[in-house]
């Protein structure tokens, strides 16, 4: 699947207000959109994987391009993933 997954621009990491969060584009969230899941720095990625599977009103296809999304900035932000499908992210 090709993902939609961008980072932002070098500084715009870390800990977001909610006003930040609304000014971001869709193509940083591993949920572009539903805007869901923002994966701006490595500490978004762990967030982000660690809580796949509670994440709610999304389709199959829609977590399809949120895990590619999550493999690609993963691998941006150097965050170790060993899952290969979105079935192995949550609880076991």
């Amino acid at each position: 699947m090709e993902t939609t997954w961008k980072p932002v621009n070098e500084g715009d990491e870390g800990t977001l207000s909610s006003g930040e969060k609304r000014s971001l584009p869709d193509t940083v969230y591993a949920f572009p959109d539903k805007r869901k899941e923002p994966l701006t720095d490595a500490d978004h990625v762990r967030n982000a994987i660690a809580r796949f599977d509670q994440v709610k009103d999304v389709t199959d296809k829609e977590r399809d391009q949120a895990f590619a999304n999550l493999k690609k900035a993963a691998k941006h932000f150097d965050v170790d993933m060993t899952e290969t499908d979105w079935h192995q992210l949550g609880k076991p």
